[in-house]
């Protein structure tokens, strides 16, 4: 489906249409792209640096699965069932022609199914770059930053290549101040979430959130400014709902009916969903090598997930941060079906809360779910309980 131009006096409803039209739309064709770009570069979440191939004239989307309208036809002729959902519906739509216009796609060793799909992906649509960006799973280690740098200089060759444009160092910090922007108001977004969560729900930030998996990042600035303005200005009652941190979408995302009822119950003041759009948590350096800044900042200035071990956020560290810095009543832990990184951090989470004694409901979930009426009953049955306990 083609999805029209936002409109430059569209209200935050239109805006919110726009961003969920994007959501299901494909990634755009190449005589659609805007004035400086050559092509599209799909990547795998959970991070990629995007600025690279922004300044190499392809704009990065972030190949996100097929959701729940999708039928497999051919993927699982190349993968088990017992594999994740996002792996094999993002199989599916290289394999059925709908990434046919990417230039190239670029997966991450964040699991043993992720890894897998560059292979899969060089063998049966062999015209397009297939890569494997090595990010360092442990970034304690000494030479963390210099072995990301060098990765991140061989995938610039590699897409200024694919692309016929040079990402000079002058390209790439312009892509790196364009990024700092668009973090910066994430921030602004996600602190209304913390203050104010009665005036942009979840499901309604994380559809101005995904809409930079499809957009240029400026036009996501542009967007995100309209729309944090009609937030602010909204007049709306708190309501007695409890104060919830989401974790566990930071790799394949839950469909957007399981956020509509858990923003029915529940006020969802953080999240790690699409994680990797936010994985640098400060402005990157914009003096100095640009590769090497962007290297440091994944080390030094980046949020944290269950793919990455490092020493300095631990798995019950940085949930146990994440709810007392937006003062959250309790945690909803959910992990995708058969995500053995998510339910590993699922066991870690859910012992620990344990022994802290605080609230939490666990869920499961695939990408390709059709069925809430159960989810929506543990939730409502877990809100009440919520406020009982605090009344």
């Amino acid at each position: 489906m083609e999805t029209q131009a936002l409109d430059p006096e569209a209200g935050l409803d239109e805006i919110l249409e726009y961003c969920n039209n994007l959501r299901q739309s494909p990634p755009p064709a190449d005589d659609a792209l805007p004035a400086g770009f050559t092509g599209t570069l799909g990547h795998f979440p959970v991070y990629f640096p995007e600025e690279i191939a922004h300044a190499a004239g392809l704009l990065p989307v972030n190949v996100l699965g097929g959701g729940n309208k999708l039928e497999l036809k051919h993927a699982d002729a190349h993968m088990g069932s017992f594999i994740c959902s996002i792996c094999r519906s993002t199989t599916e739509m290289g394999l059925n022609g709908q990434l046919q216009g990417l230039k190239g796609f670029i997966t991450h060793p964040i699991c043993d199914a992720a890894k897998h799909l560059a292979g899969i992906w060089s063998r049966n649509i062999p015209e397009q770059l297939a890569q494997i960006l090595y990010l360092p799973q442990n970034p304690n280690t000494p030479g963390a930053i210099r072995f990301v740098a060098a990765e991140y200089q061989r995938l610039r060759g590699e897409l200024e290549r694919r692309s016929g444009q040079e990402a000079c160092d002058t390209k790439l910090r312009a892509s790196i101040a364009a990024y700092n922007r668009n973090r910066k108001l994430l921030r602004e977004l996600y602190a209304i979430r913390r203050d104010e969560p009665w005036k942009v729900s979840c499901t309604e930030s994380y559809l101005l959130l995904r809409a930079r998996t499809r957009i240029p990042c400026e036009a996501h600035n542009a967007l995100l400014e309209r729309a944090l303005d009609a937030i602010r200005a909204r007049r709306r009652a708190a309501q007695d709902k409890p104060r919830v941190v989401f974790v566990g979408g930071f790799c394949e995302q839950p469909p957007l009916e399981m956020l509509e009822a858990i923003d029915d119950n529940c006020y969802v003041v953080d999240d790690d969903l699409l994680i990797g759009l936010r994985w640098i948590t400060n402005d990157v350096p914009s003096t100095g090598d640009p590769i090497w800044a962007l290297a440091e900042s994944f080390v030094q200035r980046s949020a944290a997930s269950p793919v990455q071990h490092d020493e300095r956020k631990t798995k019950e560290g940085y949930l146990m941060d994440m709810l007392a810095s937006s003062r959250a009543d309790a945690a909803i832990v959910t992990a995708a079906k058969f995500c053995e990184p998510g339910l590993d951090e699922q066991v870690a989470w859910s012992k620990h809360l344990d022994e802290v004694g605080v609230q939490y409901l666990v869920l499961e979930f695939e990408e390709k779910m059709t069925s809430f009426e159960q989810m929506a009953m543990q939730l409502e049955t877990f809100a009440e309980s919520l406020l009982f306990a605090t009344a």
